[in-house]
Formats: C-alpha cells, sequence, structure tokens
C-alpha cells in the first residue's frame, strides 16, 4: 500500500512538473509574440560581412553562379544583410506583402551588395522589420558598413589562406576600436569561412550579443579561398 501511495505520488509530481513546464513555456511564447514580427520592435542589429570568394566556390560547386557577384570584379568582404535581431531570436518578413522596393535604390546598393535578387530578398525578410523606409534602411546598411574597417591582410587576398576563426576575430577587433570579442563572430561551413557578424546597437554602436556568439564556427581552421576576378 506504501508503495502503491508514494508511485501514485510520484507520478503526480512528474505530471505537475510538467505542467509548469509547459505553462512557462506558454508565457515565454507569449511574452515574445507581443512583438514578434513588428517592425521596429527589436533589441539590435547584426551586420553580416560574407567572404564572396568563399560565396562564390560554393556556388561553382552547386552547380550555379550568381554573375554579378562572382564574374565581374573581384570582390572581398561584401554586405549581406543588416539585420535586427532580439536577445534570443529574430523577426523575419515584417510585412507581407512588402512595400515594392525602388529600383534606383537596389541600383545605388550595388557596390556594397552585388546580387539584385540579394537586395530584395534584405529588404523583404530584414529590411521590413527595421521600422524604417526602403531608402532608410539602406542608407543605414551603408553607415554600419561604412563603420566598419576592414583589416588590411583581407583587402587583396590573391593566395588561399588558412586561418584561425579565432585570428579573423581578433583582426576585426584589432581594426575597429571598441569591437569586443562579445560584438563579433566568424560562421564557417564544412572548410570556408563564411561570414563575419558584428552586433550593433540601433545608432549602429559596437554592443555584446550572446547569442550569435554561441553560433560561431567551432573549427580550428578554415580557409579563405583567393579573390578572383577583376
Amino acid at each position: 500500500m506504501f508503495h502503491s501511495r508514494l508511485h501514485s505520488f510520484s507520478r503526480l509530481m512528474i505530471s505537475l512538473t510538467l505542467a509548469a513546464g509547459l505553462a512557462a513555456l506558454a508565457d515565454g511564447a507569449k511574452a515574445q509574440d507581443k512583438r514578434q514580427n513588428t517592425p521596429g520592435e527589436f533589441d539590435f542589429y547584426v551586420l553580416s560581412l560574407s567572404w564572396s570568394p568563399s560565396f562564390c566556390e560554393e556556388a561553382a560547386e552547386r552547380g550555379g553562379r550568381s554573375q554579378t557577384q562572382c564574374s565581374g570584379r573581384p570582390y572581398a568582404f561584401v554586405v549581406h544583410g543588416l539585420w535586427p535581431q532580439y536577445e534570443s531570436g529574430f523577426p523575419e518578413y515584417c510585412e507581407r506583402p512588402s512595400p515594392r522596393l525602388n529600383r534606383s535604390i537596389v541600383s545605388s546598393m550595388l557596390d556594397l551588395m552585388p546580387a539584385p535578387g540579394l537586395i530584395f530578398n534584405e529588404w523583404d525578410k530584414h529590411g521590413t522589420c527595421s521600422g524604417l523606409a526602403d531608402r532608410s534602411y539602406f542608407e543605414t546598411i551603408r553607415k554600419a558598413r561604412a563603420a566598419i574597417k576592414i583589416p588590411a591582410e583581407y583587402l587583396d587576398l590573391s593566395q588561399a589562406k588558412t586561418v584561425a576563426p579565432a585570428e579573423v576575430e581578433e583582426a576585426f577587433i584589432k581594426a575597429n576600436p571598441g569591437l569586443s570579442n562579445a560584438a563579433v563572430s566568424i560562421t564557417c561551413n564544412r572548410t570556408r569561412l563564411s561570414e563575419v557578424r558584428i552586433c550593433l546597437s540601433k545608432d549602429l554602436q559596437f554592443r555584446a550579443c550572446e547569442e550569435i556568439d554561441r553560433r560561431a564556427c567551432r573549427r580550428d581552421q578554415v580557409t579563405m579561398p583567393p579573390i578572383r576576378g577583376g
């Protein structure tokens, strides 16, 4: 009888614990839903700088190429995007359908984001979450990119370079006073360096971002393919 009661008590406690956990998850979801995908309601930006030679080699391996980005002038780091973020998670596609993007804006951004399709996609997915009009959003991208100095050793990389992600991170920190390890992360695929992601406040000051840092490349070494074309 004692063991039967103890077993019933244990099952009751497990049920109560599970119920409490589910309630907490529901409360957390509700808290996020209050501003989920609401334009302008976010905590900070991530400026994502893509190593273009890695992108182009991967595109070639998949059997396709972005003609604009991979066949013309030699590109090193290009802007992938400026992404509104929450402390946990991020908004996306905050206006459906998204406001039509003026083609003159697309043309004006090709020096930083050398693929029209990318520019349209970034506006639809991320720009609509910024709370800014299209021209203001892309002006903000230009300001964010202008605030970042690319380390000299990556401006004209003529040969493939094997690097530790921490080495690239430190180079960016050294080149950008005020930038810290907590505000920058390096991403990679199986073998190549993919992107440098820098966290910025809404007024484009460096700021820490734990979640972005946790997603950083964990490989000891990666390759940076050389800059081609031109």
